[in-house]
């Protein structure tokens, strides 16, 4: 492969980050009652304000981030690996601007706000490495078990 095809060079199939991305909301929408519960727990009512909006701008987070990959890997992969580049740096600051937006408003508790934006991020992705096939044959989220191709040709017929 010359260099020209390197720059030029895109991704036509499916975006399995975007598959990836609804998943992890699925589940971060499964857990978010339990996260506030535990922030009104700790810090009262403004916790679980401050929780609940901490869980927004994770899953706003997430779907940004695949959004990006989705779109730019149409383009060109010289352009998704910048775009991925700054484009977290300019997610870290719209998470930044959301946090200073309502820092000192009357419903915010900080301590909730920001436990609630780390555990939320690393918990699940961490719950989402379970998911993930890690193979170049499955991108993306591991296919069922019953429809693999292997567990298909060890079944009798």
């Amino acid at each position: 492969m010359n260099a020209a095809n390197t720059f030029t060079t895109r991704l036509d199939g499916p975006a399995p980050e975007v598959d990836v991305t609804k998943d992890l909301s699925k589940r971060g929408l499964l857990v978010a009652p339990l996260i506030i519960a535990v922030c009104a727990v700790i810090w009262g009512g403004n916790g679980a304000w401050s929780s609940l909006f901490g869980v927004g701008i994770v899953l706003v987070n997430f779907a940004l981030a695949a959004g990006i990959i989705a779109v730019t890997a149409r383009i060109s992969l010289s352009l998704m690996m910048g775009a991925i580049l700054f484009g977290y740096l300019v997610r870290l600051g719209l998470i930044l601007l959301a946090v200073l937006l309502v820092k000192d408003a009357g419903w915010i508790s900080r301590p909730a706000l920001g436990a609630t934006i780390i555990v939320t991020h690393v918990g699940l992705l961490a719950w989402e490495l379970k998911y993930v096939a890690l193979s170049l044959a499955h991108p993306g989220l591991r296919p069922d078990r019953a429809s693999s191709p292997s567990d298909r040709s060890a079944s009798p017929k």
